[in-house]
């Protein structure tokens, strides 16, 4: 059975992007690349509210990213891709399919015949929804040296409190710091 991970790098005040959406401010290096190829080789699934769709489907499949991370946009086009949006009409990104609700039977359906872990990034919405309905397994955040004092929380609308577990610790050379937590 999978583990469904949340993964989001966050500024240290809790914005996973600025406030025109951009992650030009994310802390990326080599070591940083090493752990992302890690990390999505033990996924054999990504999941994405439509925003954080339409950044990956913009970036991933193009030359640039080809060329200048060949890895890691081998493996993030070749995942299997489940995208939640109600104003999709379709999606292009290769291996993609597109759901417009039953969120919570299509993650549990996932989790239940994925072998490997199954990865969302981003996607506030969405990830308030799986927290709501506890299907979130970890929560693997990995925090950047920045404060940019507004932008878009990792967590707009939570209203429940949540109990957590730290299980991991890591941090990088780039001053990075990786956390992962489970619920108790």
């Amino acid at each position: 059975m999978g583990q469904l991970i949340l993964f989001n790098m966050m500024s240290l005040d809790g914005f996973f992007a600025d406030n025109n959406g951009e992650l030009d401010w994310h802390n990326v290096d080599d070591e940083f690349n090493e752990f992302t190829l890690g990390q999505l080789n033990d996924a054999d699934h990504l999941i994405f509210g439509r925003k954080t769709y339409e950044l990956m489907a913009d970036y991933w499949p193009t030359k640039q990213a080809i060329s200048s991370d060949p890895k890691i946009a081998g493996r993030m086009n070749g995942l299997v891709k489940t995208i939640f949006s109600t104003t999709l009409n379709e999606v292009n990104w290769e291996n993609t399919r597109l759901y417009s609700n039953e969120v919570v039977k299509v993650v549990s359906d996932l989790k239940k015949s994925s072998e490997k872990d199954i990865l969302i990034f981003g996607s506030a919405n969405l990830t308030e929804a799986l927290i709501e309905n506890e299907l979130i397994d970890l929560f693997r955040i990995m925090i950047n040296p920045v404060i940019l004092g507004t932008g878009n929380p990792l967590f707009p609308n939570f209203k429940i409190q949540m109990d957590l577990s730290l299980t991991h610790t890591k941090s990088f050379k780039s001053g990075n710091l990786l956390v992962e937590y489970t619920p108790k």
